[in-house]
């Protein structure tokens, strides 16, 4: 047996077949070619051009009725390789100059053309290499007039196992024959793994080294939600995994049956239960999950993987879409959050030392306030749903928060002069992500309508932990004694203050630290919508005034270690038979 280990894309699992999906490497013949074969050689180039812009257009007609105009829109990127001049030029040229064959020659274009953007220092360009060696090799199969393998020719059911999934093979995914995915690249927010959610199908990503260790017909095992794949596995690990697999389904319908329900303790403490989103295509999750609205809405989808900065009206359209689909729930758009581990091309991001203490968030929106308002003007604009909130990330101090406040009543008086029209009383949070920001939570609550605590960020600072290297992960500790106590002081800075306090971060989604934060008061929860069901769950089966006694007794204790096991104790006491399925898995 094989034990894989990758990014955990989408939960569940999957027990199957392999379906070995390798890069399509194509054997390119080199041969001399006459000055009167020259033309006919350029006709064979443009039928093969044509023949794919026609077939990427008819694909891309049935995915934005499919999956929305979005998520088509991912093959734009593919019209426009195919209509390069320059790279069209190039090859011809070569034609011209050395006499050769049409396919080898565009094959040594594509591969100048890949080999220049993966040394250029630009993640935008670095990224359209995979557009590049996707359309390529529809070109190429056209040329050699080989059949590319499609997925929909599928006779069996299969876990598909690639390099990486191209655009143009995730869009003709069938889902009743795919149980799940594996592939060597990819994180999160790639586009494989959003494709996944959006189907709910089991996905495992970026294990790096998944290709090397199958062929078709083996037998794998993914785990989705702790991003582990089996290879091969011994018949035991087999039967485990299927017992799992039916208490897996059992308990999604058990969570999922009272999804309408409140998430409201025995003891009548109603509290909140939202989802995060971060893509169009999570919006019909927050319903299926019984989210009660979107507490964080993630702007960056909207600013990355382009080249030019989105329209006011672009950007309203988008706001408003999410606003009429959660409504009469609320949805709060946190503005752009760039900067970190997320970069525009356009306008440049410079490259820094420590990204996550730099020019971002907040920071870069102050300095570019022209960029800043265009959003502001977009959101306010779509506030006349009356469910719109608006949050500002990464605030250390008054300063900030004045700042940004300031730019949003200068939009709300040009809307105001152009007759647009927009909520007026629009409710504005600051979100709780920077000690500072934590240790000056009461003057912050006094000019502000709420918080939204964002704990992965809040730790990492906290504990100077970069949560994105590997060397020092074992020292991210959302249970550390430093940062419940920072937790606690801004809840209760803000119910002193009459304003209420939620959480976006990862931790909210945790049950057992859903456990903790009940008892500290927390008003709001957000989350990945997967993660609803079980926390709104536990929500029903605790009384306030029994976990808000155990929070009071966890604050004085002295490690993380010690805090998990006793919220464990405590926790198996009061749910009893359903710990384990609540809690632990």
């Amino acid at each position: 047996m094989i034990n894989l280990q990758g990014v955990a894309a989408a939960g569940g699992i999957a027990i199957g077949k392999v379906f070995y999906l390798g890069k399509e490497e194509f054997v390119i013949p080199k041969h001399r070619i006459t000055h009167e074969d020259i033309s006919r050689e350029i006709y064979r180039l443009e039928e093969s051009l044509i023949d794919t812009r026609r077939e990427i257009s008819s694909l891309q007609k049935r995915i934005a009725k499919e999956f929305g105009f979005d998520h088509a829109k991912i093959f734009e990127a593919h019209l426009l390789v195919l209509e390069d001049r320059v790279l069209i030029e190039d090859v011809i040229q070569q034609i011209k100059d050395k006499k050769i064959n049409i396919e080898y020659a565009f094959s040594q274009s594509i591969k100048k053309y890949v080999n220049i953007l993966l040394k250029l220092n630009d993640d935008y360009l670095r990224e359209r290499v995979i557009d590049i060696e996707d359309v390529s090799r529809r070109v190429m199969s056209k040329l050699l007039k080989q059949k590319e393998v499609n997925l929909r020719d599928l006779d069996e059911k299969v876990v598909v196992v690639s390099h990486d999934l191209p655009p143009s093979q995730t869009a003709n995914l069938p889902k009743e024959k795919i149980m799940g995915f594996v592939t060597d690249v990819g994180g999160r927010t790639s586009h494989t793994a959003i494709i996944a959610r959006s189907l709910g199908i089991p996905a495992v990503v970026g294990t790096e080294v998944a290709t090397k260790n199958v062929k078709s017909g083996d037998v794998i095992i993914i785990d989705g939600s702790l991003g582990q794949v089996f290879v091969n596995p011994p018949e035991k690990i087999i039967r485990e995994y299927k017992e799992k697999l039916v208490k897996y389904k059992k308990e999604i319908e058990i969570a999922h049956v009272p999804r309408a329900l409140k998430a409201c303790t025995k003891d009548k403490k109603e509290i909140v239960v939202s989802a995060n989103v971060e893509l169009p295509e999570e919006l019909p999750l927050v319903v299926q999950s019984g989210a009660e609205g979107i507490g964080l809405y993630r702007t960056e989808f909207i600013f990355l993987g382009r080249r030019d900065l989105p329209t006011e009206d672009e950007q309203y359209k988008a706001y408003l879409t999410v606003a009429k689909k959660v409504k009469p729930n609320s949805v709060i758009i946190r503005t752009i959050d760039i900067g970190g581990d997320k970069f525009l091309s356009r306008p440049e991001v410079p490259a820094e030392l420590s990204p996550f203490l730099g020019w971002r968030a907040i920071r870069f929106c102050l300095a570019r306030p022209e960029l800043f308002k265009t959003q502001l003007r977009a959101i306010l604009r779509a506030s006349t749903e009356k469910n719109i909130k608006v949050m500002f990330p990464m605030i250390s101090g008054i300063e900030e928060l004045r700042e940004a406040k300031k730019l949003l009543e200068e939009s709300k008086k040009e809307l105001k002069k152009e007759g647009k029209k927009f909520d007026d009383k629009i409710s504005v949070g600051t979100m709780i992500e920077v000690p500072s920001a934590a240790l000056t939570a009461d003057s912050l609550a006094r000019e502000s309508d709420f918080f939204s605590i964002g704990t992965n960020d809040l730790i990492q600072y906290s504990l100077a932990v970069d949560r994105a290297n590997e060397k020092v992960a074992y020292l991210y500790e959302p249970g550390h004694p430093a940062v419940l106590r920072l937790i606690k002081s801004v809840i209760e800075s803000a119910h002193k203050n009459k304003i209420w306090v939620g959480m976006c971060g990862e931790m909210a989604g945790e049950p057992l630290f859903a456990f903790l934060l009940i008892g500290f008061g927390l008003d709001e929860f957000s989350m990945p919508p997967p993660c609803v069901p079980k926390v709104k769950e536990l929500i029903r089966n605790i009384k306030f005034k029994d976990v808000e006694k155990i929070s009071q007794k966890v604050i004085d204790l002295a490690t993380a270690r010690e805090v998990e096991k006793y919220l464990q104790e405590e926790a198996r006491k009061i749910l009893k038979d359903d710990f384990e399925r609540i809690i632990m898995r």
